[in-house]
């Protein structure tokens, strides 16, 4: 990849939520007003000069590769991650896709069916500001699992409320408050040179990861609580996506 910031669109999952659309079709080809989920990112990427981005594919992997050769990557270079053996989970297919990453000094890392009007480049702003390993997008929203921050918006840790497990690797960072906790919502900016610290392999999610990081290296939270972010994880939602995104 020859620009410094590149995207990464996960599009492996099987997309269980949305059924009965993923029994036959994968998730990111689930339509919003004409476009698929997968499009409107890779849209919503170049709104932001993001044209480099790889894609992962796994669940109907043959569908997504159909459509991006059919529309020839919507104006963008798209490169693809193949996990139809093994579906790796966020962190696992990261590691994976790291030859496809390799000329980009940042990334953003992003879940297909996500649809916001968060501003990217704050985000990235902050990033690089910080010079974090990675920054990401939370808001102060309910939800079951949170990650907690401490008042430098650092991550220390991570929250089940419903299983009321409390994991906080980075406790030193602490401080003499309790941390907040903070909903995140799937986007991430992370540094290329977190590849020279991932010590898990196989499948393995991104939360562990940043648990297994974050009391040795800076993962920042950035609220962006007045943004709008739909999960269009299920069907109510689509119909949902569909009265807001145009």
């Amino acid at each position: 990849m020859s620009k410094k910031i590149a995207g990464f669109i996960l599009a492996a999952g099987l997309g269980t939520r949305l059924k009965p659309w993923t029994d036959h079709h994968p998730k990111a080809l689930a339509v919003v007003n004409g476009k698929s989920l997968l499009q409107r990112n890779v849209e919503y990427l170049q709104k932001f000069g993001i044209t480099d981005i790889v894609v992962n594919v796994h669940h109907f992997a043959d569908q997504i590769i159909e459509a991006i050769e059919t529309n020839k990557g919507w104006g963008s270079k798209i490169s693809i991650s193949d996990e139809t053996d093994m579906v790796l989970e966020t962190g696992g297919g990261l590691l994976k896709a790291k030859s496809l990453l390799e000329g980009c000094e940042t990334f953003v890392l992003m879940n297909c069916d996500i649809l916001t009007d968060l501003d990217l480049n704050n985000l990235l702003i902050q990033h690089q500001e910080n010079q974090a390993l990675a920054t990401l997008a939370v808001a102060n929203r309910e939800t079951s699992r949170y990650l907690l921050f401490n008042q430098k918006h650092e991550m220390v840790g991570w929250k089940n409320i419903k299983t009321e497990e409390i994991k906080l690797p980075a406790q030193q960072k602490q401080g003499s408050t309790e941390p907040s906790p903070m909903a995140f919502s799937g986007i991430h900016v992370i540094s290329n040179s977190i590849f020279d610290k991932i010590n898990l392999t196989g499948k393995f999610g991104m939360i562990d990861l940043y648990l297994d990081l974050c009391a040795d290296n800076k993962i920042i939270g950035y609220d962006h609580s007045n943004d709008f972010v739909l999960d269009v994880g299920k069907p109510e939602a689509v119909v949902q996506a569909e009265g807001l995104f145009k």
